[in-house]
């Protein structure tokens, strides 16, 4: 399976995710402590994503130290730096288009961890996917 094609699909889902979003996180009243609400459930999932993002980033920051495994952990990098972007953006729409404050069923706190995660996750990508960058191929003077 090719990056291009994960990324294709990624851009779809989040796509038709932010549709969706749209029509289903806006709630009228205030839930019990123990509904999953639609607005609880989308930040549980932006904060799986985000979590997902930073154990394939931490995975692939040491493959490109040589910590862990073969290879640079060019792909994890990749990967990590997608999940992270996707559990960030859906956080973000938990937080934006939540009504009220913590405890009435928005999924205002599950929003902003998801957004903490998923901005870990990125970094997390990032930093292995300039690593992997760097411990490619020698180049430079005094290179044969």
């Amino acid at each position: 399976m090719s990056v291009r094609f994960v990324l294709a699909v990624a851009g779809a889902t989040l796509i038709e995710g932010f549709e969706l979003a749209a029509h289903v996180l806006v709630q009228p009243d205030p839930a019990s402590a123990y509904t999953l609400t639609t607005g609880r459930l989308w930040s549980l999932v932006a904060a799986l994503l985000g979590l997902a993002g930073v154990v394939v980033g931490g995975l692939a920051l040491a493959r490109s130290t040589g910590r862990i495994g073969t290879g640079n952990g060019r792909r994890g990098a990749i990967v990590a730096l997608v999940a992270g972007l996707a559990g960030a953006v859906v956080g973000g729409l938990v937080v934006a288009a939540a009504d009220g404050g913590p405890g009435t069923g928005y999924g205002i706190v599950g929003g902003y961890v998801a957004l903490v995660v998923g901005l870990i996750a990125m970094v997390l990508g990032g930093l292995a996917l300039a690593r992997s960058r760097r411990t490619g191929a020698p180049t430079g003077p005094g290179t044969a």
